[in-house]
């Protein structure tokens, strides 16, 4: 299970999303994708992408102004 980081600091809604869905297009089930994002709309974005698309939203954090994401692909 190997795990790949995204930084889409800077970047907002949809883009954040988006580039996180192309880049588990390109992972294996299970291994896992650490999105680090600056728009606050990904509190919201994340949860409902991973319902929808089928991933499991492993943790969901804010360190300062920055929110990360751990998803695991379905």
């Amino acid at each position: 299970m190997a795990t790949t980081d995204l930084d889409t600091s800077g970047l907002k809604c949809p883009l954040p999303v988006l580039k996180a869905k192309k880049a588990l297009g390109a992972l294996e089930p299970g291994d896992r994708l650490r999105v680090v994002s600056t728009d606050p709309s990904a509190l919201k974005d994340f949860p409902a992408y991973c319902e929808t698309a089928g991933h499991a939203l492993l943790e969901a954090k804010t360190e300062g102004t920055k929110y990360v994401f751990l998803i695991q692909k379905g």
